[in-house]
């Protein structure tokens, strides 16, 4: 990227389970320059998850707040809870040059696109339907309901491939992280 220009923000969205956390752990491993974005959630931790590192944990109360005085960037509602990005440290980041990602859903990545024309959506596909099945199922960690509203939810989100300005396939955590970077300038 030539030393003058400002890095744009960079929103990755796919369908639950397509591995997403995964690519993006991997990225900034390699690449820990680039800024995530920690989104605030309503939804309790799973086991692992710390405050203000994976998500920032907010109350119903808290969230409206963050609502309603438009400090976030995005907000949507998935399986029952609400997700958001905190609008400030994003624009601050992008100011001080440095190169930000948003890990969101399909709902957040478009409002985003609305409030931030010049954000790069970039759209993470799996390999096939009966792959992301399989990474949905084999999870674990929710009960079968909440499953399958994920899958409906990703038939939603794969059917709007088409609205991202590029797509990567996840047949390689590797390759996708590096394709990613690519897309951002950073390699």
């Amino acid at each position: 990227m030539p030393p003058d220009a400002r890095p744009r923000l960079t929103v990755l969205s796919g369908p639950s389970g397509v591995g997403k956390s995964t690519v993006v752990a991997h990225m900034r491993k390699e690449h820990p320059e680039v800024w995530l974005s920690v989104s605030a959630t309503t939804r309790k931790p799973r086991p692992g998850e710390q405050h203000g590192v994976h998500y920032f944990f907010v109350t119903d109360d808290e969230m409206d707040k963050l609502i309603a005085n438009g400090e976030l960037l995005e907000w949507a509602e998935f399986a029952g809870n609400r997700y958001g990005t905190p609008r400030a440290a994003v624009q601050e980041r992008l100011e001080n040059g440095e190169p930000v990602l948003l890990e969101i859903d399909l709902q957040g990545a478009r409002q985003v696109r609305d409030s931030m024309t010049d954000a790069q959506l970039v759209f993470l596909a799996p390999p096939s339907w009966e792959e992301l099945v399989r990474r949905l199922t084999g999870r674990g960690t929710e009960p079968p309901e909440v499953i399958e509203r994920r899958l409906d939810a990703a038939k939603t989100e794969l059917a709007a491939e088409p609205e991202f300005d590029e797509t990567l396939v996840n047949t390689s955590v590797e390759d996708v992280a590096r394709e990613l970077l690519a897309l951002m300038d950073v390699v």
